[in-house]
């Protein structure tokens, strides 16, 4: 019974304090009267008022505790009273002026007896004819007043002092300097184990070992090892290094703190520096535990690099702060940092030090054997049935990070739902690549037949001057539907390479230049289709003379500046050397322009046929180019995977690998 009766107590809310001081402050308001305020006027004013319309006055008070007498006058001549500009309310309505007149004015007076004999002689010259009250005033408006006053003001400074006492975010505004770190222990949360982070495979095994210090620091001590102070994940969006910072929470039993480098920054000054000495403060009296600052390049950015050099503003006062609390506590504290970011070349030096960071784990984009193994993971929840191949799937999505592929198979699903099916089948897959790179399809848009024609022969010459190069990338799939930003398209698998040999550049912009080519050659015009297509050709030959040395008039000379520095205002090379490069750079533009022409006339019943057929089918597949040109001269590994699959496919339909390779952005 007493534990029922605990629970029925109400508890204490300490908003009913404001409640409390509305409910005295809306009494007091309650008791002046009519709420209006009254006039106070002098003796001299009064009685002139009195005398100035004879039965004006309904009736007086005489208060004569404190002398002072209020007459209450009817409305007329209370209005001819509001026109005097000397007479002004001695108490101001507390929460503003009324909006109707006062009629109540009031004047000191030196006795009641005195003012006795003035109100009989009103009376006899029928001046004056209401009733006199006498009464005695008390000060409990004015205590109430005073006393809410004082009481609201001690309820602030609690409420204040109640959140600086409370800590983290929304606790006011004094706790504006603690920590926002989330923290995550073995006994809540849903873990995440390193059997959910697929693939990453060197990235886990430094990890593991940090974990396994956590575990068994014995272990490592014992030979006079050191565990690295901290570790910081670095690898493009999307890749999984936050995922691998969950993993680690889950696999090793300590407290892990987690915060976005974001957190620590305000538009309060100190506050930042305040939020990183908080967090090394919970994460010491916690140890051995794990911090983990996600986008840690929001605080950790190089300093000096701003215009206005020499400003100690509030970001480089974190970083000064993180930087002395990383190398300031012991070895044995048991406090490991991590941290993840893409943008490492940006990163302050001081920061990526041995003593603070002392590891470097690069997160890159999976390989294929990480896809596969990334594709089993997001395909658990998923029902698919016997046509979905993870081999191919893998190989058809060269490039996409761990998010991406995540993103791939919800979006099969949703495919697959949307047009009833009882299982997800490998064409939602395919139909979830092309939604997801290059947009949803727009057959609602209206084209004329000259834009189709002028399509067509574009996307037909980057297909025709593709098939026969080198290099050149594996052609999947042609189409001039319009989808997303392009109206028009090729899909293109890349070889994944290591490194990229010259001519294998200059193929790339021999591919880009054929659409343009094309409309030069067989239409007469040329339109601005082709706006992609320059801009990553001009990109590609830029890069080929500027950073890789590829030229053949300036040769062997970089100016790619690795440590992310940059050149400030000022280039590293002459305005001769730059005209040079310009030159260069309009040289090999055309010379592969050429060159593309010269394929396409060699090739121009070829390009005629596709782009007849790409008119009248809308999209155009491997076996579509095979049949009219042949079989490649080259093949690459992929492309011949991607044969062995379509001659395996019952259903005799290409399979669509998703379009790195996009044209046409219009």
């Amino acid at each position: 019974m007493a534990d029922n009766n605990q629970r029925k107590k109400p508890k204490f809310n300490f908003y009913w304090m404001y409640g409390l001081m509305l409910l005295i402050l809306l009494m007091f308001f309650w008791m002046n009267e009519d709420g209006t305020a009254a006039q106070e006027v002098n003796w001299t004013k009064f009685e002139n008022i009195v005398k100035s319309r004879p039965g004006g006055i309904k009736y007086i008070t005489v208060y004569t505790n404190k002398n002072v007498v209020e007459a209450v006058m009817d409305d007329t001549l209370a209005q001819e009273v509001s026109k005097d500009k000397e007479i002004v309310p001695a108490n101001q309505p507390m929460f503003g002026q009324s909006s109707r007149t006062s009629n109540v004015i009031s004047t000191q007076i030196s006795s009641a007896d005195k003012f006795d004999d003035k109100v009989e002689q009103w009376k006899t010259e029928g001046i004056f004819t209401g009733e006199v009250k006498y009464e005695k005033t008390s000060d409990y408006s004015s205590m109430i007043w005073y006393l809410g006053s004082t009481v609201l003001f001690i309820a602030f400074m609690l409420f204040m002092f109640r959140g600086m006492g409370s800590g983290g975010a929304g606790g006011g505004i004094f706790s504006v300097g603690k920590s926002k770190a989330r923290l995550f222990d073995k006994d809540n949360d849903k873990k995440v184990t390193f059997k959910d982070v697929a693939g990453l495979a060197e990235a886990k095994i430094e990890i593991a070992e940090i974990v396994d210090f956590l575990k068994n620091p014995k272990h490592y001590t014992a030979l006079g090892g050191k565990i690295p102070k901290g570790a910081l994940l670095v690898g493009p969006p999307g890749t999984g290094k936050t995922l691998l910072a969950k993993a680690v929470a889950g696999e090793a039993d300590v407290p892990f703190f987690s915060m976005s480098g974001s957190d620590f920054v305000e538009m309060f000054v100190g506050v930042g520096a305040s939020r990183v000495r908080d967090l090394f403060r919970q994460a010491k009296e916690k140890a051995p535990c794990i911090v983990f600052i996600d986008e840690i390049d929001a605080v950790g950015r190089a300093r000096g690099n701003k215009a206005n050099m020499g400003g100690n503003d509030e970001r480089e006062s974190t970083l000064n702060q993180l930087l002395t609390e990383m190398d300031g506590f012991g070895t044995n504290s048991g406090v490991i940092i991590l941290a993840a970011t893409n943008r490492a070349d940006i990163l302050d030096k001081a920061l990526l030090r041995a003593g603070r960071f002392d590891r470097q784990i690069y997160v890159e984009l999976p390989e294929l054997s990480d896809r596969k193994e990334i594709f089993q993971v997001h395909l658990r929840d998923v029902k698919i049935d016997g046509s979905v191949d993870l081999d191919l799937l893998s190989r058809q999505t060269p490039g996409f990070s761990g998010a991406d592929i995540a993103n791939v198979c919800n979006e099969a699903a949703l495919i697959a739902a949307r047009h009833k099916k009882q299982a997800v089948q490998r064409q939602d897959f395919m139909d979830a690549i092309d939604r997801i790179v290059g947009g949803l399809e727009k057959r609602s848009k209206v084209i004329t037949d000259e834009e189709r024609h002028s399509i067509a022969v574009h996307e037909a010459g980057h297909a025709t001057v593709s098939w026969h190069l080198r290099y050149g990338d594996p052609l999947i799939k042609v189409t001039i539907v319009p989808r997303g930003k392009a109206l028009g398209a090729a899909w293109y698998l890349p070889e994944e390479r290591q490194i990229e040999p010259k001519q294998a550049l200059l193929d790339k912009i021999c591919s880009l230049m054929a659409g343009r080519v094309a409309e030069d050659i067989f239409l007469g015009f040329v339109d601005t289709g082709a706006l992609n297509d320059l801009e990553r050709a001009t990109k590609i030959a830029y890069a080929m003379v500027t950073y890789y040395g590829m030229s053949d008039k300036l040769p062997n000379i970089s100016y790619y500046d690795t440590s992310g520095e940059s050149y400030g205002f000022t280039k590293p090379y002459s305005e001769n050397r730059a005209k040079a490069i310009d030159e260069e750079v309009q040289n090999i533009i055309d010379g592969q322009y050429e060159r593309a022409r010269q394929i396409l006339i060699q090739y121009e019943r070829g390009h005629h046929e596709l782009a007849d057929l790409l008119q009248q089918r809308e999209v155009i597949y491997t076996e579509d180019a095979e049949r009219i040109f042949g079989p490649r001269q080259w093949q690459s590994r992929t492309e011949a995977i991607l044969n062995d699959a379509a001659v395996q496919d019952d259903s005799n339909v290409s399979v669509t690998p998703p379009p790195f390779e996009q044209e046409d952005n219009q």
